[in-house]
């Protein structure tokens, strides 16, 4: 350890947190056996900064196989770029052992891996303020990347050429933006200019790691200044490509409109405001987005406006209450308005109108099921379907609210539809 650029302790708290314990143990047990141990990346940047650390890995000179041999539980994730995950105590915890990366030739992963010492492994990094490491057993930062400077600077700046950095894998143009949202740091100019020269490489990206990375940049309270970000880098139209410069403007300014904590799907929904439902569908799926995000984003958009009519019928409404995305509705229409700068009028008196339906219930069963339609002369088929449909929202409106007053709807319905729809009463 006396080759290590040793910089002043600093005293970190990390006790609360979920695998620190975990990982602490894991250091403990490769120093015991004589191997160096470190906390590296993150959870080192975040306590630095004050802020609580996701996940805690560990980085070792420890070979693979050393690590398995020392570790009951462990999965090899991959062992061949020296990575293992360790299992304590239901945790997981990601150790890898120091290492320097050949050239990658899809953007991603290296062409080859070579076992070497930690400052080698620092200059491998992304960026300075990812590419310190913390010795809690010596409660010691080690920073041979310049990451401190740049913290207290807060300053975003890639380790070593910005343009090698991102070669090795492009989802860090992503990465850049979300670190820079996250943290409210500003990109160091030649990071900023590489960031701008090669955003038409996320497409080389899986659309699910670009998802990813997405859903940290609009669900953080940040989220207006990080699509600004996407926008004057590119970014936005290497992902987007149907994306208009107005489109995307409007969305920024809704999102900028959203109160509170945001999901994904709300914030998407924000985004594609001003675009057509299809585009914005498609979009979704080329994600890979699960079919309950995909439905939830439809839900929002397909009924954007819904709340500003003033003659919203009572049935109609209650539709809307049972829905599980009824508050992110809301949400959206509210911050639209906003950023039009239009009335709230008629969005406050539906608003008032659904709490006055609270304690009811939303979804009642039908008063009359298919059997008694049909006994009551429907014929099977699709009129069947239509009338059942239309019962069923008169008894939301509460125009029927008994069984027997939707038998009397019932036979008046079928009174005035033509053939096709009754029973027929002879041979």
């Amino acid at each position: 350890m006396s080759n290590l650029l040793k910089l002043q302790a600093v005293k970190i708290d990390m006790s609360n947190l979920s695998n620190r314990t975990q990982a602490l143990q894991i250091v403990r047990r490769l120093v015991k056996e004589g191997f160096q141990a470190l906390f590296a990346g993150g959870c080192v940047r975040d306590h630095l900064l004050g802020r609580p650390a996701k996940d805690y890995d560990v980085v070792t000179n420890a070979p693979p196989d050393r690590i398995i041999s020392l570790f009951h539980k462990t999965l090899q994730i991959g062992a061949r770029f020296g990575v293992i995950l360790v299992i304590l105590d239901n945790k997981q915890i990601e150790v890898a052992t120091f290492r320097t990366e050949g050239s990658y030739q899809d953007g991603r992963h290296p062409g080859r891996v070579e076992f070497t010492s930690v400052e080698e492994d620092a200059s491998r990094r992304d960026f300075t303020i990812n590419g310190m490491f913390y010795d809690p057993l010596e409660k010691k930062v080690l920073d041979f990347v310049g990451g401190q400077k740049d913290l207290k600077r807060r300053i975003l700046r890639t380790i070593g050429k910005p343009e090698e950095r991102f070669a090795e894998d492009y989802l860090r143009l992503m990465r850049a933006v979300r670190f820079a949202t996250q943290l409210a740091f500003e990109i160091e100019e030649k990071t900023w200019e590489a960031v701008k020269k090669y955003a038409g490489k996320i497409r080389d990206i899986s659309a699910e790691r670009v998802a990813m990375e997405l859903e940290q940049i609009l669900t953080d309270s940040n989220r207006e200044r990080g699509v600004k970000l996407l926008v004057e880098s590119g970014l936005i139209k290497a992902i987007f490509p149907q994306l208009q410069d107005e489109q995307a403007n409007l969305g920024i300014h809704v999102l900028s409109c959203l109160s509170g904590k945001v999901n994904f799907a709300l914030s998407m929904a924000a985004l594609w405001t001003d675009v057509r439902i299809k585009q914005a569908i498609e979009w979704a799926k080329s994600f890979r987005l699960s079919n309950s995000m995909i439905k939830h984003i439809r839900f929002l958009l397909d009924n954007q406006g819904l709340l500003l009519n003033h003659d919203l019928s009572l049935a109609r409404l209650k539709m809307l209450l049972a829905e599980p995305y009824w508050k992110d509705l809301v949400q959206l229409q509210t911050a639209i308005q906003k950023a039009h700068g239009l009335s709230q009028a008629a969005l406050k008196k539906n608003l008032k109108r659904a709490r006055e339906q609270e304690g009811k219930n939303l979804r009642p069963r039908p008063l009359l099921d298919g059997h008694e339609l049909i006994a009551l002369g429907a014929w099977p088929g699709p009129a069947l379907g239509r009338l059942s449909r239309e019962m069923y929202t008169a008894q939301l409106a509460e125009e029927i609210v008994t069984p027997e007053q939707a038998r009397r709807w019932v036979r008046n319905w079928l009174s005035s539809q033509g053939k096709g729809v009754c029973k027929p009463t002879g041979n």
